[in-house]
């Protein structure tokens, strides 16, 4: 039987209100959606979510889409699964970079859409790969926005979040209150999250905190430049040892160079101990003194500049100990148990991924023992068959975490080892090449202390940026002669830089080999 359906009935004009979350695994995203639709039903209206999940870690994040509208006369609306791009009225998005993409998918757009997002950074797999700087563009998606958006609110809600005890969930959904894209009260806002029963006090907090953080500033100027973070070298911390290393960097050393070497000291204690930083000292001191020697008043001390940055880089190396020691420290513990969450009566297990080869356990250990095995491919083989393999390690249970302790406890071993002697003939060897510059070439010197920026990390990853500084430095010859030699080694290092594989750096070779 048909039915017959009289053209004179009209479908209800009635706009929905449209909302678009996009979130990452962890920063709730799922309990925002909630408040939003819990929040429009408490006030008589009708709400709708769905939801497309991301992909696994930082690949991609989950899309949550909300209606909003209010009831008529009984009548349910029906609502769309999913946004259409021009037809949405609030985009929040939980991290910079989303907020961008949420512009390429066309979900935010001039005459329409408030889009509200944090400036905070979680870095995509695609920019964590990359052997140099493959950070995205903050200025670039700001500027975007600006252009896509009726009305952008942008700042670091996470870090507001995490300064009240709570998640960026909170303080969006406080900026979602303060904006007035939604016609309910403060109040009914806040009401939503006490009816949540869970972390009341902390959420309320970071709700109010980036409520009047959007009335009062609702943009944070972004800037594509990695903020400074080294410390002024004070006048004391309270120990003798130290405090004697402070002494002497000003006593023994120009102005420009204090915040670096401070900086150096620091890392070597922790990495070994106050004697190694004292030692990091001498090896800076010697190269000052080849810096006086060739002018480098004139140059406001640069090289020795450099030297003081690099050295302690190079001297800090990522060996087994360092890693063992890192993984076993409470510090750690405590800074996960807060990544996460977790209340005090609440246990929290890290799981970590570790895949020695037989190179690093010879380079742990003595070196003439080292050598000893390393000497015989038979025993180097077999033993690695049994060493090279994937193990997942659970650092909170008794048998891991002693078997790491007792790692990180061969820290006073650690000048004895294999690896240890390496990387003293590898750095002096490369510090005499740039020492010998010099006199004849003082910026090319400098261009080859900051070659020890290629090498970095363990494993692989170490073997890795090896391969490339031995590369970058083979070009040396060619380039040690010539008035344009620092520009040059300059570009092989960023060239060096752009790519695991260097395939750049084998264009950027053979133009060199062109010169």
């Amino acid at each position: 039987m048909n039915e017959h359906v009289s053209m004179s009935t009209r479908l209800s004009t009635d706009k929905p209100i449209s909302l678009a979350i996009l979130a990452m695994g962890g920063q709730g995203g799922g309990v925002l959606a909630d408040w939003v639709v819990g929040l429009a039903e408490s006030q008589g209206w009708m709400a709708q979510t769905t939801s497309v999940p991301g992909v696994a870690q930082r690949t991609g994040a989950t899309i949550y889409y909300l209606e909003l509208l209010p009831a008529r006369d009984g009548h349910e609306p029906i609502f769309a699964l999913m946004p259409t791009p021009g037809d949405v009225d609030v985009v929040l998005a939980a991290e910079l970079m989303e907020a961008g993409r949420s512009v390429l998918r066309g979900l935010v757009t001039p005459d329409r859409t408030t889009l509200i997002a944090s400036t905070h950074r979680a870095f995509a797999v695609g920019e964590k790969e990359k052997p140099g700087d493959g950070i995205g563009n903050p200025v670039v998606v700001m500027d975007a926005t600006d252009f896509a958006a009726k009305k952008t609110i942008a700042f670091d809600m996470e870090a507001l979040a995490v300064k009240n005890g709570s998640v960026i969930s909170a303080s969006m959904f406080g900026a979602l209150a303060a904006a007035g894209v939604l016609p309910f009260a403060k109040e009914a806002f806040e009401a939503m999250i006490r009816a949540g029963g869970k972390g009341i006090e902390p959420s309320l907090r970071a709700f109010n905190a980036a409520y009047e953080r959007t009335i009062e500033k609702p943009r944070d100027p972004v800037s594509d430049k990695p903020q400074k973070r080294l410390d002024p070298l004070p006048s004391t911390v309270g120990h003798a040892k130290l405090d004697a290393l402070l002494d002497r960097i000003r006593r023994e050393f120009p102005e420009p160079a204090h915040v670096l070497l401070y900086a150096g000291v620091r890392k070597l204690t922790d990495f070994q101990d106050p004697a190694y930083a004292d030692e990091y000292l001498s090896r800076v001191g010697a190269l000052l003194l080849r810096d006086k020697a060739s002018g480098g008043a004139e140059k406001d001390y640069a090289f020795t500049v450099q030297a003081a940055k690099y050295v302690a880089v190079a001297m800090a190396y990522d060996d087994v100990i360092r890693v063992a020691d890192l993984k076993v420290r409470g510090s750690r513990f405590d800074r996960v148990r807060q990544e996460v969450g977790a209340r005090d009566d609440q246990i929290v297990y890290m799981t970590e991924y570790m895949h020695p080869r037989m190179d690093e356990v010879c380079g742990t250990l003595p070196k003439h023992v080292g050598l000893w095995i390393e000497n015989r491919p038979a025993v180097f083989n077999r033993l690695d068959r049994f060493v090279n393999k994937g193990r997942r390690v659970k650092t909170g249970t008794l048998f891991w975490f002693l078997g790491l302790y007792v790692v990180s406890a061969l820290r006073s071993t650690r000048r004895g080892t294999l690896r240890n002697m390496r990387e003293v003939e590898h750095r002096e060897t490369w510090l005499e090449a740039a020492v010998r510059l010099l006199a004849e070439n003082y910026d090319l010197a400098v261009e080859v202390l900051n070659n020890r920026r290629l090498v970095k990390g363990y494993s692989d990853t170490h073997a890795r940026g090896l391969s490339k500084f031995d590369r970058v430095m083979s070009a040396l010859p060619l380039l040690e002669r010539r008035d344009d030699g620092a520009a040059w080694m300059r570009r092989l290092r960023q060239a060096a830089l752009l790519d695991e594989n260097g395939i750049a750096l084998d264009g950027a070779l053979k133009t060199v080999a062109t010169l």
